[in-house]
C-alpha cells in the first residue's frame, strides 16, 4: 500500500474525476491552505507577463464529503457574511470533533487548483478540478488545516462497461431531456457526450439531481461497470419522478454550486 499526504478540504458535496468546482475560501485553515500552494507552485517567474494565479504545476488538495459535521466552523460573528473574523474555523479540525477522520467518507477525490486567485480582503475564488479517487487512511490536525494520509484508488471498466456506458448515456439523454422541459430550455445535442465508461459514468453521477449520500455511494464503486448500473436504475427512477414533479431543478453539466468552505 503506497500512501501520500496531502492537505484536505472537507465540503457537504461530492467530488468527481472530472467535474469543476469553484470554491469560496474564507475559513483562516483553507486561506491557509490557498497560500500554501501558491508559495509552493507559483507562476513562471521568468514570464512578466504570467498570471500569479495560474501555475502549470497540478495544485493538489483532497476533498472529501462530510459525513458527520459542518463545513463551516460554528461562529457567533456571523459567519460566513463576516469573512474576516479569524477566530472562526481557527482550529484546522473545527466542527469535525475529536476524531476527524470519523466525520469524513473514507472515499474523496484529488482535486487540482487550475486557478488561485486571492481578493483583497485575504479570501480566495479558487476554481479546481477532480482528477483521481483516494481513500483516506489517517487525518493530521496538528498544523493550520488538515492533512490526509490517502491512496489511490484503481481506476477498472468492470464486466460489460461498454454496453452498460451505451445505455446509461440514452437513460441519461432523456433524464436531460424531462429536465430541460420542466425548465423549458433547450437541450445540447447527445454528440457532445463522451461514450468512454469510466468517463461516462463520472460525468453522469456528478450531472444528475442526486443527494449526497447517493452520490457518495456512485464515487465509491469498485469500477466503472458497477457505477453505471446503479446509475441506470437510477436515472429511470428520476425520469419517472420528474415526469410527474417537473418543477425539479436541473444541474449544470460537469459543473457544481460554488461551495462556501
Amino acid at each position: 500500500m503506497t500512501t501520500v499526504r496531502l492537505p484536505l478540504f472537507p465540503l457537504n458535496s461530492v467530488l468527481f474525476p472530472g467535474l469543476v468546482l469553484p470554491l469560496n475560501v474564507f475559513e483562516e485553515r483553507y486561506r491557509a491552505l490557498m497560500r500554501d500552494l501558491l508559495k509552493a507552485f507559483p507562476a513562471d517567474p521568468t514570464d512578466p507577463d504570467s498570471d500569479p494565479a495560474v501555475s502549470d504545476e497540478p495544485r493538489q488538495f483532497v476533498v472529501v464529503a462530510i459525513r458527520d459535521g459542518h463545513e463551516v466552523a460554528p461562529a457567533s460573528s456571523g459567519m460566513p457574511d463576516d469573512i474576516t473574523t479569524k477566530e472562526a474555523g481557527s482550529g484546522p479540525a473545527a466542527g469535525f470533533g475529536d476524531d476527524p477522520l470519523a466525520s469524513f467518507h473514507a472515499t474523496g477525490c484529488i482535486a487540482d487548483a487550475a486557478t488561485i486567485r486571492e481578493r483583497a480582503d485575504g479570501s480566495f475564488e479558487v476554481l479546481a478540478t477532480g482528477t483521481r479517487r483516494v481513500k483516506l487512511h489517517s487525518v493530521d490536525a496538528s498544523g493550520p488545516y488538515l492533512t490526509a494520509a490517502v491512496e489511490e484508488l484503481p481506476e477498472e471498466d468492470g464486466d460489460e462497461a461498454g454496453a452498460l456506458a451505451e445505455g446509461v448515456l440514452r437513460a441519461f439523454r432523456s433524464y436531460q431531456k424531462r429536465l430541460a422541459g420542466a425548465r423549458e430550455r433547450s437541450l445540447a445535442t447527445g454528440a457532445e457526450l463522451p461514450d468512454e465508461p469510466s468517463v461516462v459514468s463520472y460525468l453522469v453521477a456528478a450531472a444528475a439531481v442526486l443527494d449526497v449520500p447517493t452520490k457518495q455511494r456512485l464515487l465509491q464503486a469498485p469500477d466503472a461497470a458497477s457505477r453505471l448500473r446503479d446509475e441506470l436504475k437510477l436515472l429511470r427512477a428520476e425520469t419517472a419522478i420528474i415526469r410527474h414533479l417537473p418543477s425539479l431543478p436541473a444541474t449544470e453539466l460537469t459543473r457544481q454550486a460554488t461551495s462556501l468552505n
